[in-house]
């Protein structure tokens, strides 16, 4: 039987991962976070990233991110299609940016956005929201790099209240309204803004995906639309049925899934677990959902479902005893089984960058099942999963990981001796 001080020691290795995860489990290709030293007279939690929630740009929450862009940059292949107005800033900001020079960038393209807000919308041809739209993002990610985020929230929230204005958007501009959204929540969550506000920002984008989705069933070449953004409730049986929807051509499945994650993150840092895991549940449910004529889902797919249900573990683990270690133990096997079922297949090795996540994702598992084993009084099991924490983070080279290894097995030695010198 666990003593109080072994169960409480327990808990709290459990907690603790879950930013070690986090940060671990970021890519090379992840944003870069706003610098702390930023600084806005005008509202102090802007000069002070919050550090706990900047660790958390996860590989899918990455992509969910970088789905804000959605379609600017083919735009800029073709200046040509943008209105004379604009066309020779925007030329220049984007030259500017690609040569490293972020302040010059955000000179040009905030005459372009400026420029744009004159100009009636049939100077942008079709599709003009995503354009319009689309200038204030790249305007908004320059601000952002040049450690402006104040100014750059305010953009995005503007770009989403246009697009949310607007009627007759097509389905991919009503996509833009959603990535805008997740990069608003988000960037409420890393700069301490009011929980209800980041919560507005990702309830809304998680609704209008889905909303998103239900239209596209009917109108899957993207052009049609429902009115305006947001303009009806999401039917309850939408989000049920998620993952046995056929996602039109131009949403991709992260786009669905990236709101959802952050959505469900969110709760579940509010205490708000059952909401949290319905959300989680929903993720992993379209990520592990095999494409059409396919057999399983793709190698990213399946390690960002693994990297979930490893998260999911963690929420578990916070409900009532004594089924709460049970179902955490359940969901983190699942993840490891997910992985290994994952380094087998064909295309495993042609992806490395997936697996890179995958393999990352299992240091983790290990670290988290150990935790579990502990608290449920398996000692030798506990430390043959902490061992296999161990040398997975050694082999991959993550020395954070392999840190906390060595420190939990030295906490499940002692804890270990003071039960049995109990006994005795």
């Amino acid at each position: 039987m666990l003593s109080r001080a072994a169960r409480k020691r327990s808990a709290t290795a459990l907690r603790r991962p879950l930013q070690f995860r986090a940060t671990t489990l970021t890519t090379s290709g992840a944003p870069r976070a706003l610098s702390s030293g930023a600084t806005n007279p005008g509202n102090s939690s802007w000069g002070r990233a919050n550090p706990k929630v900047s660790t958390l740009f996860t590989a899918l929450m990455t992509v969910g991110v970088a789905s804000t862009a959605y379609g600017v940059y083919q735009f800029y292949t073709t200046f040509t299609m943008w209105p004379p107005e604009v066309r020779g800033d925007l030329r220049a900001g984007i030259k500017a940016k690609h040569q490293g020079n972020l302040d010059l960038s955000a000179r040009y393209l905030k005459r372009a956005w400026e420029t744009a807000q004159t100009l009636p919308l049939a100077a942008f041809g079709s599709e003009p929201h995503l354009k319009l739209s689309g200038i204030a993002v790249v305007y908004a990610e320059a601000l952002e790099g040049t450690n402006r985020p104040k100014e750059a929230y305010d953009l995005y929230s503007a770009a989403l209240a246009q697009l949310r204005a607007a009627q007759g958007l097509t389905g991919r501009e009503r996509m833009r309204a959603v990535a805008i959204a997740h990069k608003l929540g988000e960037m409420g969550e890393i700069y301490q803004q009011p929980p209800e506000e980041v919560e507005q920002w990702l309830t809304f984008a998680v609704e209008e995906v889905l909303r998103v989705v239900r239209d596209g069933a009917s109108a899957p070449d993207g052009k049609g639309t429902a009115g305006g953004v947001g303009t009806e409730e999401p039917e309850g049986e939408d989000g049920a049925m998620l993952a046995e929807l056929d996602l039109p051509w131009w949403v991709r499945k992260i786009d669905v899934v990236a709101p959802l994650e952050a959505l469900g993150r969110f709760y579940a840092q509010e205490g708000k677990n059952e909401y949290a895991v319905t959300l989680y549940l929903q993720a992993i449910g379209m990520l592990m959902q095999p494409p059409p004529k396919q057999k399983n889902a793709s190698v990213e797919d399946r390690c960002r479902g693994a990297q979930l249900m490893n998260n999911l573990s963690d929420i578990m683990v916070r409900g009532p005893p004594p089924t709460n270690v049970k179902y955490a133990e359940s969901w983190a096997r699942q993840a490891q089984g997910v992985i290994e079922k994952t380094r087998a297949l064909p295309e495993a090795q042609k992806e490395p960058e997936s697996m890179n996540l995958c393999e990352q994702t299992l240091a983790a598992v290990l670290f988290n099942l150990g935790a579990l084993l502990e608290m449920g009084g398996k000692y030798d099991e506990a430390k043959q999963s902490l061992q296999g924490s161990l040398e997975q983070a050694k082999r991959i080279g993550m020395r954070s990981g392999a840190m906390e290894a060595r420190s939990a097995l030295r906490r499940l030695e002692r804890t270990v001796k003071e039960n049995s010198a109990t006994k005795t």
